[in-house]
């Protein structure tokens, strides 16, 4: 196991390495974020000093040398636009996109799971056809529309729930969220249904793929012979053996909600990285951008380096394998 870890932690440090050549050089050859930083009324002078303050006058390789040694002690640039480090204004629009993708996660497992439960043990059922056709639609809908279509049926229409905006932050043992007010829950509602939904449609057929697979194997057919009762045999023996994939693919999901918040953050208005990340394109803002690039690639990671060794707990067969490799 100890291998095993190490193996994966220096493929992943290689990844990392690599990702921030190509983010780097990707974000600093594309515009010049001079002339928009700059008075209209500025003449050459002017510009050439703003050039050296933003350290946009030496070399590309150099300017990625010093982001480099800048990066080894945790210090990722600072904003061209707010004049702060960019990692401090990240962090500080981290927590609400946390909150919106936990969750996200959350609604995609305790909806997702079961139904797709439901519908792998009983597929020619009417209801059952009924979810996969909902499942369909999770994947084929685009998420701008339907969180417009959220807003004017829930917050419109219903005035059931906030149309934007991420309510009041509660503290709870030194930890302050707005999960834990009902406004922010109230808050928070639509633009974590809008984001789950394709992870409800994902949790749905993987869960029912796992499960039509799992109960024409022979050892539920033994744990039938011997007499175990239906909820014993879905509880023990089928679902510990579909949650292997389901706990690889939804994790990896999980990074993917975090980095791909973007449009469901603009659409409500949510105070998190993805909405800072719009106005940073914009303005050409490059350290607040690249900050953020590398802080999803770090996420995304982090987090396959934990499914890695999830899986290989869950599954040991996963470990020899690798070691015969």
């Amino acid at each position: 196991m100890t291998v095993f870890v190490i193996r994966r932690l220096l493929q992943a440090m290689l990844v990392v390495f690599l990702m921030s050549v190509i983010v780097f050089f990707g974000v600093n050859i594309v515009g010049d974020p001079v002339y928009m930083l700059v008075s209209p009324d500025a003449d050459q002078a002017d510009i050439e000093a703003a050039i050296r303050r933003l350290g946009l006058d030496r070399p590309i390789w150099e300017q990625y040398w010093l982001f480099l040694k800048g990066a080894a002690q945790g210090d990722l640039g600072d904003s061209f636009v707010f004049g702060e480090p960019a990692l401090k204004l990240i962090l500080h629009h981290m927590p609400a996109t946390m909150e919106l993708a936990f969750s996200a996660l959350f609604l995609a497992i305790v909806i997702g799971i079961p139904l797709g439960l439901y519908a792998g043990l009983y597929p020619d059922s009417p209801l059952s056809k009924g979810i996969m056709a909902g499942s369909i639609l999770g994947f084929s809908l685009p998420t701008f529309w339907v969180g417009l279509m959220l807003i004017m049926l829930f917050a419109v229409e219903l005035r059931w729930v906030p149309a934007t905006g991420r309510g009041d932050i509660g503290s709870f043992l030194g930890i302050h969220s707005s999960l834990f007010t009902l406004d922010g829950l109230s808050h928070i509602f639509l633009p974590a249904l809008n984001l789950a939904l394709l992870k409800i449609s994902l949790a749905i057929r993987l869960t029912r793929a796992g499960v039509r697979e799992a109960m024409g194997q022979d050892y539920v057919k033994y744990a039938r012979a011997k007499g175990l009762s239906t909820r014993r045999i879905i509880l023990v023996h089928v679902m510990k053996n579909i949650m292997i994939p389901v706990v690889t693919v939804m994790g990896l999901e999980f990074g993917s909600l975090i980095g791909f918040s973007v449009v469901t953050e603009s659409i409500f208005a949510w105070p998190g990285m993805g909405k800072l990340l719009i106005d940073a394109i914009l303005q050409l803002d490059r350290p607040v951008v690249v900050a953020y690039l590398m802080i999803i690639v770090l996420f995304f990671v982090l987090i396959n380096l934990i499914v890695d060794i999830l899986y290989s707990i869950l599954d040991p067969r996963v470990r020899l394998q690798d070691q015969g490799a």
